[in-house]
């Protein structure tokens, strides 16, 4: 089992995360600078990041925008005493798979931590899908969060990915902003509208890199999306 960084520059708080994780089953490993930390995620894998968004050196933000170029992709919690709506949009923008407020709970962070590797792990008769484009088909691989066509890929955040998985799923079909929501984020947590049609806007523009001659996922005027091979 690979561990859990915890990136966090308040001793109490890490201290607390790492005693409350370790007693569920998880191993941790704690680093509290943001340069330190981007150094040593580029030679070390882990289950999942957990990221203050205040840090000396980086910021969680820009460690957070490197994790999301390169493969594989780590889940990435936030961790921040920044609650304004703007803070949140900018960290899943980015790719934050999650986002939880200081002061909170550490039961809170392990369901949000169980969560989100939930979402991680489906068996693997379910990482692949495809769908036909002509003679070729785009493929979506869950382990490596990347889809792929003919012989480009390009690599997805978890939200984006499970957008796409959802909306590929069932071609034609329309989702409500509200079902995208409560597919992405099954804690049932308050997002804004704004929220999923950012993921969505990153999610087409990054498909339009790998087929720039059809636009594959639709907007239905004041209802949601679909998406059409």
């Amino acid at each position: 089992m690979f561990p859990v960084l915890i990136v966090e520059d308040e001793p109490k708080i890490a201290d607390l995360l790492k005693k409350y994780l370790q007693s569920s089953g998880y191993k941790t490993h704690w680093i509290a600078d943001g340069n330190a930390a981007s150094i040593w995620l580029q030679h070390n894998q882990v289950e999942l990041v957990l990221l203050d968004l205040m840090l000396p050196g980086k910021d969680g933000l820009e460690i957070c925008k490197e994790l999301r170029q390169r493969a594989p992709q780590p889940p990435v919690i936030m961790l921040t005493a920044r609650a304004e709506e703007i803070d949140r949009l900018l960290g899943l923008e980015l790719g934050a798979d999650d986002y939880i407020c200081k002061p909170f709970s550490p039961r809170e962070v392990l369901a949000r931590i169980k969560a989100v590797l939930r979402r991680t792990t489906l068996p693997t008769h379910h990482q692949q899908n495809g769908t036909i484009l002509g003679q070729t088909s785009i493929q979506l691989d869950r382990e490596r969060l990347c889809v792929q066509y003919g012989d480009q890929q390009v690599i997805l955040t978890l939200v984006e990915f499970e957008l796409l998985e959802t909306l590929q799923s069932y071609p034609g079909r329309i989702f409500s902003r509200q079902q995208l929501m409560e597919r992405v984020y099954p804690d049932n947590r308050i997002v804004s509208d704004r929220t999923i049609d950012s993921h969505i806007k990153k999610l087409r523009k990054k498909i339009n890199e790998l087929n720039s001659e059809r636009e594959l996922i639709h907007s239905v005027y004041s209802v949601g999306y679909k998406f059409e091979p």
